[in-house]
């Protein structure tokens, strides 16, 4: 990752203005045995947070939006929970700061986990080792005992593909010519199409894009950005295969994970609706968000009807 210093560009309407020198004034009234490290921006397409490495060992998160407000109470609750019983690794927080010096929010001090985005990283990955981490991630967190756990918010990630219909086609609407329409509706309704998942709920990420998988030289490493845990369809965290996979290294995911054709093509929706609907939202202040939304929808739209492998 790289860092800078200037302030940060707006993504929200209502997103309040950060930069180094609030980092650091929060930093000394709450955690002042800190207040002394060099403070700078990790650049990033992260939408819920900006943040700020702090020396070389922390990192401090703010969030974006009101919506990012509940994601480190949830972190600290069950990330040291889930973490022993994963293979990559997850954020660990080490304290929480409340609002003041004019930013609204509580905020987080977490250690640095080290790394590069798989946005970043993608020309020195090993996909088709990536493919066989990642799923033996997923699996690892689907086998979890869900007691307790947080619950799906209504429309969220992990339900019912069909509550994001109405979304999905207003965003195709506001995207006009830039995307192909026709086509990104036929692909989004071969989705809505097939059989509801009606299984037991599993654990799921629910956001597994590249900018939330870290990785070192070649290899994936670590998972970050738990905001949308919660318990509900698998298939919701098959998304990597259109945003990361490619090729043999989709189909290499695929099979790890024993996906048949009605749970792959739910996958294959949940990552068609969640780039449509970030498009015109973030076309002006996001870049790299548009950039990744736009190769997700190329890759759906590029996808084969689903086949189960070959064993």
């Amino acid at each position: 990752m790289t860092a800078r210093t200037n302030r940060t560009t707006r993504m929200h309407a209502d997103e309040p203005s950060t930069d180094a020198a609030l980092v650091g004034r929060l930093l000394a009234g709450q955690f002042p045995h800190w207040a002394d490290l060099p403070i700078r921006q990790v650049v990033s397409a992260g939408t819920d947070h900006t943040v700020y490495r702090l020396g070389d060992e922390l990192v401090v998160r703010l969030p974006r939006i009101s919506w990012a407000t509940g994601q480190a109470d949830k972190e600290a609750t069950w990330l040291p929970r889930l973490a022993p019983h994963v293979p990559l690794r997850l954020p660990v927080q080490l304290e929480r700061g409340l609002p003041a010096e004019g930013y609204p929010y509580a905020w987080s001090v977490y250690a640095w986990l080290p790394g590069r985005d798989a946005n970043a990283a993608v020309g020195d990955l090993d996909l088709d080792r990536a493919a066989v981490d990642l799923a033996a991630f997923v699996r690892a967190l689907r086998d979890l005992d869900t007691a307790g756990a947080p619950p799906r918010r209504p429309g969220g990630r992990g339900g019912p593909l069909a509550e994001h219909d109405q979304g999905v086609r207003e965003a195709v609407a506001r995207l006009g010519d830039r995307v192909d329409g026709a086509a990104t509706l036929r692909a989004w309704e071969a989705s809505l199409d097939v059989p509801a998942f009606d299984g037991e709920d599993v654990w799921i990420h629910s956001d597994l894009l590249p900018g939330n998988l870290l990785c070192v030289d070649d290899r994936l490493t670590a998972v970050i950005d738990f905001g949308g845990l919660t318990v509900g369809d698998p298939a919701c965290d098959l998304m990597a295969a259109w945003n990361l996979f490619t090729g043999t290294s989709r189909a290499r995911f695929r099979a790890e994970l024993a996906v048949d054709d009605a749970a792959w093509l739910r996958g294959r929706g949940w990552a068609l609706a969640q780039a449509v609907i970030a498009l015109p939202y973030y076309w002006e202040t996001n870049p790299g968000i548009v950039r990744q939304a736009t190769n997700a929808v190329r890759q759906v739209l590029a996808d084969d009807a689903p086949r189960a492998p070959r064993p």
